[in-house]
This record gives structure tokens, sequence and C-alpha cells, in this order.
């Protein structure tokens, strides 16, 4: 199944939009069923240091970084989520918001952990290539939960009609499968393949690609 980058309808709407937040509610729904949030608790709880500086790409309304907080509430670290979206009214104010394009992001320099849900499958193979130079050079920990490009998760779609997801997400959806990533695809493309990068990876049943990448400074 050869990987395909589509627009997504999502993208064209405004975030007020009706289908928009039909939309974010769906996004709710996947997440929870493929368990994407606790596992970033869990990851990060293994890996983070006193003092990292997280960027969450994509942050949207900050669904993630709301469930860190609390996760991850006897951790000292700073957090900024960066989206073209505007900042969520209630982002704790000890916390950073960029809005922008994370392609044209030129500050990536001052983190050291890059997260991600849900966002790199919608960006070609050179894009990805040119994100990952950028953050190799000043970041240490990779985590990113992708859609995992298998025609098994195709076929599961049609379930989650039964929840009452939208057209939005409907369609959506499949373009994100058809876009995501299988085996040590992604790694590869942000050059995080080889030492001094050691890599974990995962694929799930409910359709997620799960991926860890330590920098060994030692």
């Amino acid at each position: 199944m050869l990987r395909r980058v589509q627009p997504e309808i999502l993208d064209r709407l405004p975030p007020d939009h009706p289908d928009a937040l039909h939309n974010r509610r769906d996004l709710r729904f996947f997440n929870a069923v493929m368990g994407n949030f606790r596992w970033f608790g869990r990851t990060l709880r293994q890996h983070l240091r006193p003092g990292d500086r997280l960027l969450e790409l994509g942050a949207g309304e900050g669904d993630l970084g709301f469930y860190l907080r609390k996760a991850l509430s006897d951790y000292d670290f700073s957090y900024a989520g960066l989206d073209l979206w505007p900042q969520p009214a209630n982002w704790p104010k000890s916390w950073n918001w960029q809005r922008e394009d994370l392609t044209k992001f030129s500050d990536y320099g001052r983190f050291n952990v890059i997260v991600g849900n849900l966002i790199l499958h919608q960006f070609e193979d050179d894009a990805l290539a040119e994100l990952g130079r950028h953050w190799r050079e000043s970041a240490r920990l990779l985590v990113f939960c992708e859609p995992a490009r298998r025609p098994l998760h195709l076929r599961q779609l049609p379930l989650a009609r039964l929840a009452g997801i939208n057209y939005v997400s409907q369609h959506d959806a499949r373009v994100s499968i058809e876009g995501g990533f299988w085996g040590a695809e992604l790694p590869r493309l942000l050059g995080v393949d080889q030492p001094p990068w050691q890599v974990q990876l995962q694929h799930t049943f409910f359709g997620a690609y799960r991926m860890v990448a330590v920098k060994d400074v030692a």
C-alpha cells in the first residue's frame, strides 16, 4: 500500500465551523479508542528529564497538552503548542503558544523534546526530511503517534460510523490512513534511523503507528 498525501477537508474549514467542531469531537473519540493520550503519558514518564522543553506540533485545541499537564503534574518541564489555530482560551499562562505553519517555524532550536499526535501524515516525504533536519540539531527526544498505513484499518473505518462521526471525519480518516506510515518508514524519513538515535516503533490493532526516537548523547 503506497503512501499518498491528500488534502483533508478540515484544513479548509475555519475553526468555528460546525463541521470542524463535530470533527474535533470525533477526533476525541478516535484518540480514546486508540489510547493515544495514555500512551504519550506513559512514554514521556519514561523519558522526560528535569527542565525539558517540549513543543507539541499541531496542538489544535490543546487536548493533549491539557492531558499531559495532569498526567505529568509531578514533572518539571516547559510546554509550547504550535498550530495555525488560535491559542485555546484556557491555555496555561505559563505555557507558550506559537501560531504558525510548522514547516515555516524557525525556532525549533529552543526545544529539546518534539511531540505530535496525528500530524506528520499530512506532509510529503521531502517536507518530513527537512523537518527532521531541523529537529536533529537540537532535540534529544521525538515522540509521535500517527496513523498506521494498513488495509485493515481502512476496513475498520465503517465501524466508526456507529459512533456518529460526520462526513469530514470519514473522509479525513481515510486520507490520514493512506498518508500514514508503516515499518521503519518514519524514522528513515526524519533521518533518525541510525546512531546516535535509538528508535522504538509500535503498530497497534486500532491503527496507531507510534515512534519514540531518543538521541544517545553519552
